[in-house]
């Protein structure tokens, strides 16, 4: 247990790992109260997109993948309140989109990279600038959660009452979901495109197992993503898994345990 410790790239994929799923933990809960989960699917594939152009351009996959999944989570946002094409079915169309572009770009660039790394992820890839995005990510997530929860929550519950009250419920749509692209554009690198969004909604669904109180459900999810999240980490060093492979399978593992228990608490 000590020699897994003792390596650079591990020290930084714990940094990151742990700050990221904090950050995906607490506003999980949020998006899957709104119903509005797997916006974080879209947006990872929309990143694999985006990492293909810029392994395509030879520029840092960060300065191309960070705007293009902001801009993307704004548009899926706009698409979702203001078209016929609705959540799931936007998400979808964005996605597959996405996830076609980045392979097409691949095939006709033949660009140099490792496919299963992108969409798995490896705790190799790591540097130290994904070290201080983490640490922004989490200190923008701590200020809003801190400064801005009665009115997010009051939004993420009844969107209705929240704009009848005063709240600008757009602005507050917006901002949830810029920081969701964020995390996912933090993480993705780390857990794989594919399989990030597992960090948003496993801890939330998990949690609800046992807890019906918003702050229990909380506090809950933030503790076992981090847990998971070590355990999944561990794994993945010791028998060479894919990293965020073995994450998600921890957190199922969880689940699924969290679920048996509150099947026991209910009867007793």
């Amino acid at each position: 247990m000590l020699e897994f410790l003792t390596y650079p790239f591990i020290i930084r994929a714990l940094v990151v790992g742990i700050l990221v799923s904090l950050c995906s933990a607490l506003l999980g809960v949020f998006l899957v109260l709104k119903h509005f989960s797997m916006i974080g699917d879209g947006l990872s594939h929309v990143g694999f997109g985006a990492l293909a152009m810029a392994a395509a351009a030879n520029v840092t996959p960060l300065q191309v993948s960070i705007p293009i999944v902001l801009v993307s989570a704004v548009f899926l946002l706009k698409i979702n309140e203001n078209s016929k094409i609705k959540g799931d079915a936007a998400i979808a169309m964005v996605s597959s989109s996405a996830l076609a572009v980045g392979m097409i770009i691949n095939s006709i660039f033949k660009v140099n990279i490792d496919i299963n790394n992108y969409m798995f992820g490896s705790i190799l890839v790591l540097k130290n600038s994904d070290v201080v995005l983490s640490i922004i990510l989490f200190l923008t997530v701590i200020v809003l959660f801190v400064f801005l929860y009665d009115k997010i929550f009051a939004v993420t519950f009844d969107s209705d009452f929240a704009k009848a009250t005063g709240i600008n419920t757009v602005r507050y749509n917006l901002l949830l979901a810029l920081v969701t692209a964020f995390t996912i554009v933090v993480g993705m690198r780390l857990m794989g495109t594919l399989l990030i969004s597992s960090l948003l909604i496993f801890p939330a669904l998990t949690s609800m197992r046992l807890f019906g109180v918003f702050k229990n459900v909380t506090i809950c999810s933030a503790i076992i993503s981090v847990i998971f999240f070590i355990i999944g980490i561990f794994l993945s060093f010791v028998y060479s898994f894919p990293t965020g492979a073995a994450i998600v399978v921890v957190n199922l593992l969880g689940f699924i345990l969290f679920y048996i228990i509150g099947k026991l608490k209910s009867r007793l």
